[in-house]
């Protein structure tokens, strides 16, 4: 059997603690325009977290990537 080494780069991001912590949809366009500025990039997995707060949910995504050619 042989093995494949495969490395991914990664990053976590939430919204700001407070008012407006539990907005999904605003977390997954920060994510977004967060890839957009890694350049070419391939995204092997995006894991969502939630975290619970005395300001309520507090969810936060993981995602994790290589830079598009790199082996």
């Amino acid at each position: 059997m042989t093995s494949t080494d495969y490395q991914a780069l990664h990053f976590s991001q939430s919204n700001p603690a407070g008012p407006g912590q539990a907005d999904v949809p605003n977390l997954l366009r920060t994510i977004a325009s967060t890839i957009e500025t890694l350049g070419p990039v391939t995204v092997a997995d995006l894991i969502l977290h939630n975290e619970i707060t005395a300001d309520g949910n507090w969810p936060s995504i993981t995602v994790y990537y290589r830079k598009t050619g790199a082996e």
